[in-house]
């Protein structure tokens, strides 16, 4: 074993980190990005904390985002990212993701000449993410990657820190990963979308969920922590899918990839 292996996880980040006189972090509001800032910032590294606004991100995201700047003192930088811009993004092709973070990587380079880096862990490795096609062509880093972190890493390493709930928060893409390829990107399905998963999230208590816009309508993926209450889910859903002229398809188990027809499995 090396003695880069034989290090605690802390440790190893550490070591990567101490590379870089300073960093860009952008950061999404879920517990990989806000963990790494967070460990950065208590590192002592000069840092500049990015955080993209747009339909696709929960407003409980940018919420979080600006609670931990403000109780850390980051120096915060809040922008949009233009995706909706690039009618490549909203054509939501398999590869959706590459666009929307060549817009969010172009975004940060022309606010910050600091290296950019992101959250990125080593169970995304193992999923189909386009979005670090786009990071490698822009030279984005990956510290946790870089430390031999996966997602558990990342959970044990927020513990560590004292971010509370932030450590126990479930995966959470972005709201655009909801939408089946194919159909077009379209700010009022993903508003609905987040309304729906913040009314299931207090309907179930919790666990992994997910409203997706799928070709036949509205459906509801249930997963760990969040099942058992289908009765109570068809009501709600049937109830919000009438109101807003919406057909509901049903609920289902949670897939990872559900979305991405024609690709290999992917986080969403």
């Amino acid at each position: 074993m090396s003695d880069a292996a034989a290090m605690l996880p802390a440790a190893r980040l550490a070591r990567v980190l101490g590379r870089f006189p300073a960093l860009a972090v952008a950061v999404s509001g879920g517990v990989d990005s806000l963990t790494l800032a967070s460990f950065a910032h208590s590192e002592g590294l000069p840092l500049s904390v990015i955080h993209a606004v747009s339909p696709a991100v929960p407003a409980e995201a940018t919420a979080r985002v600006r609670a931990m700047a403000a109780a850390q003192g980051w120096e915060l930088i809040v922008t949009g990212t233009g995706e909706f811009d690039d009618p490549r993004y909203r054509d939501n092709p398999v590869n959706r993701c590459y666009f929307c973070k060549t817009n969010l990587y172009d975004r940060i380079a022309g606010l910050t000449d600091r290296p950019i880096a992101s959250g990125a862990n080593l169970d995304d490795l193992g999923d189909y993410r386009p979005g670090l096609i786009a990071a490698a062509e822009r030279r984005v880093v990956h510290p946790f990657i870089e430390a031999g972190m996966t997602k558990a890493d990342v959970r044990a390493l927020a513990r560590a820190l004292g971010l509370g709930a932030v450590a126990e928060l479930p995966a959470q893409p972005c709201l655009a990963s909801r939408v089946e390829t194919g159909i077009a990107i379209d700010a009022g399905d993903l508003a609905f979308v987040e309304l729906a998963e913040r009314r299931l999230a207090a309907l179930t208590g919790g666990g992994t969920l997910r409203c997706r816009i799928i070709h036949q309508g509205v459906a509801v993926e249930l997963g760990e922590g969040a099942t058992g209450r289908e009765r109570a889910v068809e009501a709600l859903m049937t109830e919000l899918c009438a109101g807003a002229g919406r057909v509901y398809a049903g609920s289902r188990p949670y897939r990872r990839g559900a979305m991405f027809v024609g690709a290999p499995a992917m986080e969403a």
